[in-house]
């Protein structure tokens, strides 16, 4: 069992890692484009928030890159959509907060499109790290929520995406029964921290096509 890791901003994120991790990598959990109409099908007022759920951003809907999102928007690059991003949730302090960059990015968004999740690992990631933690082998998957001291294991034969985001509180860590991966969300984002304990994450992360951070 993997405990959860309490990630800090004071020094490299792959230098607070357990050992046996030697490379890590943010994925950018991507924005969420639903077909075009889709918003007004749901019949709701114009004044109420409304936003996919997991399983119809699955069914109907598709990854959007930041890139994407940074060239439509006119934002210079994925660190401003960074800032843009927490400023717009209010998850950044005074000093570091850009609200020009939120509004560019709010009036970049197009009809049908939404935010990526926050604070839980997207839906659309999720199935490409449970093929990659049953990529060495690994039958089981183990999970650790501290907030409310919550641990467990699921056989990944019976686990499908919606499963694993239904646990997807925040600060939640998953591993595979060998510890060769684990990935977390990190609270007041939008990114997921993945790890592993081999040298080729580039390779991985090529693999399965994420935007991502080495």
């Amino acid at each position: 069992m993997l405990d959860y890791i309490w990630i800090d901003d004071k020094s490299p994120i792959l230098s607070q890692l357990p050992n046996n991790f030697k490379s890590a990598a943010i994925l950018l959990h991507p924005f969420i484009q639903m077909p075009w109409g889709w918003e007004n099908s749901k019949g709701k007022s114009t004044r109420e928030h409304i936003y996919p759920s997991d399983k119809e951003a699955l069914l109907r809907g598709k990854p959007v890159r930041w890139e994407e999102i940074v060239h439509q928007s006119g934002l210079k690059n994925i660190e401003e959509m960074a800032i843009a991003l927490k400023t717009s949730i209010v998850a950044i302090s005074r000093e570091y907060a850009k609200e020009d960059l939120a509004e560019k990015l709010n009036l970049g968004i197009k009809v049908d499109q939404y935010y990526p999740d926050e604070d839980f690992t997207s839906v659309f990631l999720v199935s490409d790290l449970l093929h990659v933690l049953s990529s060495k082998g690994a039958t089981r998957l183990y999970y650790s929520y501290p907030l409310l001291d919550k641990f467990g294991a699921l056989e990944m034969k019976n686990i499908n995406p919606l499963d694993v985001c239904q646990l997807s509180l925040n600060e939640l860590m998953i591993t595979d029964e060998n510890m060769d991966f684990a990935f977390m969300n990190v609270s007041d984002s939008f990114i997921t921290i993945f790890m592993t304990k081999h040298d080729n994450i580039i390779d991985i992360i090529k693999s399965v096509n994420c935007e991502a951070i080495v």
